[in-house]
């Protein structure tokens, strides 16, 4: 299952954006703070437990051209990658998440509309955090 969030100005360069996302603790600042719990990280993972009792596990896996890529961790209910794709522009840049997951068709009809907004909520706060900052 393929989920691609809507595409978002950061006011601030690239290699920020960059910086920033390939630090595991920072996540939380992309997380809806009212459907999480739990938020644990170290150098290499974060962890949280999502609305509902699932628990995520991030794995950091590297930042390769003008993308962010985690993995899904073990203890996760599911395979999958999330990738924050960017795309330098003068002196600002763009991106969006992308999400694909191993999920079984009956899953799917469960899931998809939750993490289409919480991809988008992730956006939109990435989007926020750089606007304050």
């Amino acid at each position: 299952m393929l989920i691609q969030s809507s595409t978002k100005e950061f006011q601030v360069p690239l290699h920020k954006v960059k910086e920033f996302l390939s630090t595991p603790k920072n996540i939380v600042f992309l997380l809806p703070k009212d459907k999480v719990s739990d938020f644990q990280s170290n150098e290499a993972q974060c962890s949280f437990k999502a609305q509902g009792g699932i628990n995520i596990h991030l794995d950091f896996v590297g930042s390769e051209n003008h993308s962010i890529l985690y993995r899904s961790g073990s203890g996760s209910p599911f395979a999958f990658t999330l990738t924050i794709k960017l795309e330098a522009i003068e002196t600002y840049c763009k991106g969006h998440i992308v999400f694909d997951g191993e999920i079984n068709g009956f899953l799917k009809m469960m899931v998809e509309k939750p993490l289409k907004g919480l991809f988008e909520e992730m956006s939109e706060n990435l989007s926020a955090h750089f606007q304050q900052n």
